[in-house]
C-alpha cells in the first residue's frame, strides 16, 4: 500500500502544477499497484482547500484511493520525531518557534513507518530526516 502525502493528491488534481505528471503517474501507479490510500489527517488537509468538500470521499473512493483509520500505534513515533524536531529547530535561534503540537506531517510519517507503508510525496525534507525508516516515493 502506497500512503498519498496530500501534495500528491493537490498536485494530480491541478493540470496547471508543474508537478502535475509525476503526480498523476503517481497515483495511477499506487492505485494499479500495491494500491493507494490516506489517513484522517491527509483527508483533513484535502477537504480544507476543496471547493467541494461534500464530495470529496465520493470522488477519491471513485479513484480508488483507500481510506485508513491513524492507528494509535503511530502515536509514540509521531511524539518522538517531533521531539526531535524540536531539539533541532532549538539550535537555530533565528528560526520562529515551532508550534507545541505536531505538525501534520508528523502524523502521516509516523503512520506510513509504524504500518510500514511506502510514503508518496514531493516534499521529502522533513520524511528523510524524521523518519528515514520510511520509503519515499519522490519526484526525480
Amino acid at each position: 500500500m502506497i500512503l498519498l502525502d496530500t501534495n500528491v493528491l493537490i498536485y494530480a488534481f491541478d493540470p496547471d502544477s508543474p508537478m502535475h505528471p509525476w503526480a498523476r503517474e503517481t497515483l495511477r501507479h499506487a492505485v494499479l499497484g500495491a494500491g493507494a490510500a490516506i489517513n484522517p489527517v491527509i483527508l483533513a488537509e484535502l477537504l480544507a482547500g476543496d471547493q467541494s468538500p461534500d464530495t470529496l470521499v465520493n470522488r477519491l473512493e471513485a479513484l480508488g484511493v483507500n481510506l485508513l483509520d491513524l492507528p494509535v500505534a503511530a502515536a509514540p513515533r509521531c511524539a518522538q520525531a517531533y521531539t526531535d524536531y524540536l531539539d533541532n529547530r532549538r539550535k537555530q535561534p533565528d528560526l520562529p518557534p515551532a508550534p507545541k503540537s505536531p505538525l501534520p506531517d508528523f502524523f502521516i510519517g509516523a503512520h506510513a513507518s509504524v504500518l510500514e507503508l511506502t510514503l508518496a510525496t514531493a516534499d521529502n525534507g522533513r520524511y528523510q530526516s524524521y523518519f528515514p525508516e520510511v520509503q519515499l516515493l519522490t519526484p526525480t
